[in-house]
């Protein structure tokens, strides 16, 4: 006879799996966003429309994978709908990048135990089937790195223009790792790197400056550069502290730097004065905690750079 416990372990695995699965794109429609629907103003971001498949094998996935897959595409800014397990992408001479986090995709089958083959042969039964899903971990070809050009996928550069010079020599030249791409902006503390979408993905250009230089001010406070305290999770007194000291830094930095982004600093940073106002020393140590965040990334600037006043900086703007 089949083994009921081994069923009923196969079923609760199945159902866990298929909550999950629908659990994630439930959380995605309540929270507004359609998986499957590139949520920025324009069509910039995302990667060229066309069903996912195994960059080893060429195939297709199906069913449920192709809208996880599109999602993730969506969700992580990748640039391609190609993926690879593991072991495929050390296959082809490549490796998934340190830190990179998978996606996992589900096969559906149906297997025949041993025992009960034996069971139909001995009755003359029909032998039951077990349906299965099987998980496999599978990375977009943007995490991988050393693939064979046919299947390594980039993204691709901003047209010309969209990116200051000076903004894009100190991103350079901090050394501090930064990709383009992807429908959201962050600083990964955990694996140092910053990640902002591309400017043309943005209603006014100008305001990627902003974005950029906030992430940045985020990664100054790493343990191998100012090392702040970035312990605070979402919602608590130190995240709002750091966003703070984020913000007011891009705002230092594009003051300095002559950039006019018109979504306007005082704005933003007046959202923040109500988490702090019980503290009233709280903006007095933001400010100077960016200051010596500006002042880090300024340090990267070609040559010396004479800060500006933001009213200077309005003015500029204004005549050019």
């Amino acid at each position: 006879m089949s083994n009921p416990n081994a069923c009923a372990r196969a079923g609760q695995d199945r159902a866990n799996l298929y909550n999950e699965i629908t659990d994630k794109i439930i959380a995605e429609l309540e929270a507004g966003r359609v998986p499957w629907v590139q949520p920025w103003g324009t069509a910039a971001a995302k990667a060229p429309l066309a069903m996912p498949k195994n960059a080893s094998t060429n195939r297709q996935y199906s069913g449920v994978n192709i809208l996880i897959l599109w999602g993730v595409v969506i969700e992580r800014g990748f640039t391609g709908q190609s993926w690879l397990t593991f072991r495929q992408a050390l296959s082809l001479g490549g490796h998934v990048r340190k830190g990179e986090r998978g996606t996992t995709v589900v096969y559906a089958d149906r297997f025949v135990p041993n025992d009960e083959k034996r069971r139909a042969a001995e009755t003359g039964e029909d032998a039951q089937a077990i349906p299965f899903l099987k998980r496999f971990t599978v990375f977009n070809t943007d995490q991988c790195e050393q693939l064979p050009d046919d299947i390594a996928t980039a993204a691709p550069p901003p047209p010309a223009g969209l990116i200051e010079p000076t903004v894009d020599a100190l991103i350079t030249a901090s050394g501090i790792p930064f990709r383009i791409g992807g429908d959201r902006a962050f600083y990964a503390t955990a694996e140092d790197y910053v990640q902002v979408p591309p400017p043309q993905a943005y209603f006014e250009p100008i305001n990627w400056h902003r974005t950029a230089l906030h992430e940045l001010g985020h990664a100054t406070g790493h343990p191998s550069r100012l090392n702040r305290d970035q312990s605070g999770s979402y919602g608590t007194k130190k995240y709002a502290f750091e966003e703070l000291v984020a913000e007011l830094s891009s705002a230092f930095s594009c003051a300095s730097l002559g950039i006019v982004p018109t979504v306007r600093h005082a704005d933003y940073i007046g959202s923040w004065l109500e988490v702090l106002r019980e503290d009233n020393r709280a903006i007095v140590r933001a400010a100077s905690q960016a200051s010596k965040a500006a002042d880090y990334l300024l340090g990267f600037v070609p040559g010396s750079i004479e800060p500006a006043s933001l009213d200077s900086a309005v003015a500029d703007h204004e005549t050019a």
